[in-house]
């Protein structure tokens, strides 16, 4: 991806989804749960919102979330793993 983009920089933990989502509704919730309990930002982005490019690369792997700036998962929230990067 190069630079952090600043859509990835808005929050602690950035989802990147599309609207009508399952999965990304299951993201998010499991995401406002853990940055809920640890106090961390978090934010939604829309795949309309970043660039060509961006588009293109996660396009059919949203939801995709970010953790300080770098992918973290794709598809699924871990609640663990995201706990545990949060704490790490």
């Amino acid at each position: 991806m190069g630079e952090t983009p600043e859509w990835v920089r808005r929050a602690r933990v950035v989802v990147l989804g599309k609207p009508g989502c399952h999965l990304c509704e299951q993201a998010w919730e499991v995401v406002e749960r853990v940055t809920g309990e640890l106090g961390a930002t978090r934010a939604e982005v829309g795949l309309d919102a970043v660039g060509d490019a961006e588009r293109e690369e996660f396009w059919d792997k949203v939801p995709v979330t970010f953790v300080d700036g770098l992918r973290h998962d794709f598809w699924r929230v871990s609640e663990e793993r995201l706990r545990s990067a949060l704490r790490g």
